[in-house]
């Protein structure tokens, strides 16, 4: 049972997180711009040295904190580039291995001084997500070797990604267990997502400030600066990773207040700042995403028509008056057919170099671990598979493809098992399954799973949702698998309003 001193700790918590993970990346980011001499790389060591050492002891003691530390710095660090701040890795990546490690290490002593070592319990989404795994690790390189191709370090790395999501949902799984702490984990998907709609207007509004911050960190070469004033790149580097990000926000947000969940103020505070950031993105892709978790959160909850009556009215307002100028500067890029220029640019490269690929069956056993190819052009270095199941294909054909099919229905069963609870975990299991109907619909435009900060949250939530399995019970009325009709709004009491 949870007394009230630990709630008071828990509310307590979440600003010091927030903070303490934000003066971790001010941290790494102002070190990465000392002059390049013998006393600022002195000053540069003792720094990183300073941050590992804490990150560790940290993590060893409370496990737990790996996540929330991971979490609430995501949105900030993903989007910079690799090499930008650490050699051939994105400072996120950097920060899972070391979270990880501390976790792991203080793990490891407290079973040497216990004398019990932990027996790990399967879950009927352990098998799925392990056989996806190899598939889309050892399956694609194995395949590029038999057809007597060389795998080259691109193709090595592009097999990552999915590795890292199953070492994160490892990590919630076992270190998220009781209510303090997966309120907290709430709170760390939603606050950061807002800060990072926030970013989005700004942007898109042309803040000075936001703009010469942006441009030194979270820009690449290839960005126009006219990129960063038109759409919402935030600090993610990518439209299209924002809009994913504040979409499985706001969804979480609304899977809380169905329940009653989080103080008034902060959920409309929430509400419209993600909204309005979504909006700001000025990508189409973002926003049929928004439309589509619209969609199931409808259907999930239909008492929410009636209650967005009320809503409609003042943040239509509000939004149209931020989000207009992100909605016209995409409306210049349109084509004389009503169709986004960049989907016509999509649809080019798609029957120019990918299609023509998978053909004459190459598309049963993949093409290579690496989707993206040289451009022939000058005005441009690369070219990127624009389609989550194209991609399937390329990377590992037909059984990649039934793999992540597999993973897609055990995902869903779970989050239906632990929908109707009324609590925080209920909140994000039921999130879970809104979010991965959404993912399932959209991956036919954009590789979503593989994208940065979306497959992140995706398998935070999953790790969470395992965990109401194993100690919820199970759903008696699975009318659609990952969903589940919820009648009653505030079954329970407001979690704790922040101060």
């Amino acid at each position: 049972m949870v007394t009230p001193d630990a709630r008071a700790r828990a509310r307590a918590d979440v600003p010091l997180l927030i903070v303490a993970a934000t003066a971790t990346t001010v941290l790494a980011l102002g070190a990465s711009q000392l002059p390049a001499d013998v006393g600022a790389m002195a000053i540069r060591v003792v720094l990183l040295a300073v941050v590992v050492g804490a990150v560790l002891a940290v993590t060893a003691l409370r496990p737990v904190a790996a996540v929330y530390l991971y979490v609430a710095t995501l949105p900030f660090l993903a989007g910079i580039d690799r090499s930008t701040l650490l050699p051939l890795v994105r400072p996120n990546e950097a920060v899972l291995a070391l979270v990880l490690t501390g976790a792991v290490a203080g793990g490891i002593v407290r079973a040497l001084r216990s004398g019990t070592v932990p027996r790990p319990v399967l879950h009927p989404v352990d098998l799925p997500l392990a056989a996806f795994v190899l598939l889309a690790t050892v399956w694609p390189v194995a395949s590029e070797m038999l057809r007597g191709l060389a795998p080259t370090g691109a193709d090595l790395a592009s097999t990552l990604p999915v590795p890292k999501l199953a070492a994160l949902y490892v990590l919630v799984r076992v270190t998220v267990r009781h209510r303090t702490q997966v309120e907290r984990l709430t709170r760390l998907v939603i606050w950061p997502a807002v800060a990072v709609a926030v970013i989005a207007v700004l942007q898109t509004l042309q803040f000075g400030p936001v703009l010469a911050v942006l441009r030194v960190w979270w820009s690449s070469a290839q960005d126009a600066p006219s990129d960063l004033a038109e759409r919402g790149t935030t600090t993610l580097g990518s439209p299209l990773a924002t809009g994913d990000v504040l979409v499985i926000a706001a969804v979480v947000l609304a899977c809380c207040v169905v329940r009653g969940l989080l103080g008034r103020r902060e959920r409309v505070v929430a509400a419209a700042l993600l909204l309005t950031g979504i909006l700001a993105t000025g990508q189409v892709t973002a926003w049929i995403s928004a439309l589509v978790a619209a969609g199931f959160l409808v259907v999930a909850f239909p008492q929410l028509r009636r209650r967005a009556r009320r809503a409609v009215v003042p943040a239509a307002l509000l939004v149209a008056a931020v989000g207009v100028p992100a909605v016209l500067a995409r409306a210049q890029d349109t084509a004389s057919s009503g169709v986004p220029i960049s989907w016509l640019t999509r649809w080019d490269n798609l029957s120019s170099f990918y299609l023509p690929a998978l053909g004459d069956f190459h598309f049963a056993l993949g093409v290579r671990p690496n989707p993206v190819l040289p451009a022939p052009e000058t005005w441009r270095e690369v070219i990127y598979l624009e389609s989550g199941y194209l991609e399937l294909l390329w990377v590992g054909g037909i059984p990649l493809l039934l793999g992540f099919v597999w993973l897609s229905w055990a995902v869903l069963r779970t989050a239906q098992e632990g929908a109707s609870r009324p609590d925080a975990r209920g909140a994000l299991t039921q999130a879970l399954g809104i979010c991965w109907w959404t993912l399932v619909v959209v991956s036919v435009l954009d590789a979503h799973l593989t994208l940065r900060g979306t497959g992140d949250l995706l398998f935070v939530l999953l790790g969470v949702a395992v965990g109401v399995a194993r100690s919820g019970a199970r759903s008696t009325a699975p009318w659609f698998p990952g969903l589940r009709r919820t009648r009653q709004v505030g079954t329970i009491g407001p979690l704790p309003a922040r101060s």
